[in-house]
């Protein structure tokens, strides 16, 4: 079974504008389903209209699927899919280092990469969830961005890996965010499938102030107003 596919090589290389719109319109999508998310799925098709139609295809499907479902059996799904499994965890540091020393390390360098461009977080989220690393990279710093889900693309893969393995709907958005990245390298490659045969590091001490898994938190769903505080707007 192949774990990922060949990409084409005939993708054109997107622009930092391409790239902001993709981010945001994917921090949107991964986000806890709300009436103000299924309210924009107008907007958010019209602005994926102007991307490449191999980000285009999976946005709209998402989109699609949000709007097809009750949104109750959208909550209940988004907590069944990525509250209640460590293969389904929106937290990107926590696939590289678990619940051990070393994620608060990782954790420390996220929120250093945030200051860089000049923002602090806005919200008592934890600066690694997906949703708020694709908006500070749409929003603040395309730069910072590509950095942080570069060096986190094993999270990402495994991420997406998982999702379309249980046939999940939000499959699509963690696919889309892959497609804006380049090729996987060897390196990288033989470090997704580490994480899938082995799962993430675990140690339950010296983790302090995140010795707490936060997907076992009421705060692990993302909310919609987490929006970036700039220090220079």
């Amino acid at each position: 079974m192949m774990l990922w596919r060949k990409r084409s090589r005939d993708r054109q290389r997107l622009t930092d504008e391409q790239l902001q719109v993709a981010w945001q319109l994917c921090s949107l999508l991964v986000e806890y389903p709300t009436e103000t998310l299924l309210g924009r799925l107008g907007l958010i098709r019209q602005a994926a209209a102007g991307l490449p139609a191999y980000l285009t295809e999976p946005i709209g499907r998402l989109a699609d699927a949000l709007e097809a479902t009750p949104l109750g059996q959208l909550q209940r799904d988004y907590v069944e899919t990525f509250d209640h499994t460590r293969r389904g965890c929106l937290y990107l540091t926590y696939f590289t280092a678990g619940d051990t020393r070393k994620r608060g390390v990782a954790l420390v360098r996220v929120k250093q990469a945030y200051r860089r461009a000049g923002v602090e977080l806005a919200v008592d989220e934890l600066p690694d969830h997906l949703a708020v690393v694709l908006e500070f990279g749409a929003s603040a710093s395309v730069e910072e961005g590509w950095r942080l889900l570069t060096d986190y693309r094993a999270s990402l893969e495994v991420l997406r890996i998982s999702l379309q393995e249980k046939g999940s709907r939000w499959a699509d958005v963690v696919l889309a965010v892959s497609r804006t990245l380049p090729d996987l390298g060897d390196d990288e490659r033989a470090a997704v499938a580490k994480l899938i045969a082995e799962g993430p590091p675990v140690e339950d001490v010296g983790l302090e102030p995140y010795a707490i898994d936060p997907r076992l938190t009421e705060s692990a769903n993302p909310k919609p107003d987490y929006l970036l505080a700039g220090a220079d707007r």
